[in-house]
């Protein structure tokens, strides 16, 4: 078993700020630093962070080859990433204040320049009991789900950045569909009555989590860890790829669930997102301490 994920590479590029900026006005940061990021190599180092084998496919730049190896770095394979002439590496602008709170700006870049043949190539090694990971950051995502459905994999999609038209092209290919509450709001808004999914991950910040398991009617609940943010980009990644990575390894959606919980509460509490995602050991330790 193993994730194969597209998803997206960014370089995150974090200003420190006493308050988010409003419309017109300029502010002076107190620090700056660069990282790695993008959902979808976060979600890609949380799934190998899990302990998953993790397959990440996407574009680059022909440049930033630290990116690559902080990827590889944190277990992440990535064979199938293309890097290419004519773009730019995705990044982000992200704005944090003294309440953790962030506002973000995105360029994608080669993200959304992948090349359908190039992707559907690289998924021939997917195979049933397999997970693919989606993002709404990249191009070819309907050529990967259904490479992906073909081959008797799952498929979880997150719904984010929301796009109404991304989910209805993607969604007859979906095994379990994640979003935030408000992402939820949205679709429930836009697609009413029954979803053609198996189960809808819900993730709600401090107020914790849900599973909706839509084959049985269950649902499954998890609280948030309490623990002071320092910076919340990335928490919902590192949710859902530690959840992607334990549906893998064989858990239970409750057990699953409570341990995504866990490791985006650790990450919260550090500086940055994709190089704050908490190790497996990380994660065993801060869930023995609440016990």
């Amino acid at each position: 078993m193993a994730i194969w994920n597209l998803g997206s590479i960014n370089i995150d590029r974090v200003y420190r700020l006493d308050s988010l900026p409003l419309p017109g006005e300029t502010l002076t940061s107190r620090s700056h630093n660069s990282g790695l990021g993008g959902k979808g190599a976060n979600q890609s180092v949380a799934a190998a962070c899990a302990g998953a084998v993790t397959h990440h496919l996407g574009a680059m730049g022909p440049g930033d080859d630290w990116v690559i190896e902080r990827l590889a770095a944190r277990g992440v394979d990535t064979a199938h990433v293309a890097r290419m002439a004519d773009q730019a590496t995705g990044h982000a602008i992200i704005m944090v204040d003294d309440q953790a709170e962030n506002a973000i700006v995105i360029h994608p870049g080669a993200n959304r320049a992948i090349d359908e043949d190039h992707l559907t190539r690289s998924l021939t090694g997917i195979g049933a009991g397999d997970t693919l990971l989606l993002q709404n950051e990249t191009s070819g995502q309907v050529a990967a789900a259904q490479a992906a459905n073909a081959a008797g994999a799952r498929v979880i999609y997150s719904a984010a950045p929301f796009d109404l038209q991304a989910v209805r092209q993607v969604l007859p290919h979906v095994t379990i569909l994640a979003m935030n509450e408000g992402e939820a709001a949205q679709l429930f808004a836009a697609l009413p009555g029954d979803l053609p999914v198996q189960g809808l991950l819900i993730t709600r910040g401090s107020k914790g989590a849900e599973y909706r398991d839509l084959t049985t009617g269950r649902t499954h609940e998890q609280a948030s860890f309490k623990v002071t943010p320092v910076d919340t980009t990335g928490a919902g990644d590192t949710f859902a790829g530690y959840f992607a990575a334990g549906l893998d390894g064989g858990l239970s959606i409750p057990d699953a669930l409570r341990r995504a919980s866990a490791a985006a509460a650790l990450q919260v509490t550090r500086p940055g997102a994709g190089d704050a995602i908490p190790t497996a050991a990380e994660v065993d330790a801060f869930l023995a301490a609440q016990s």
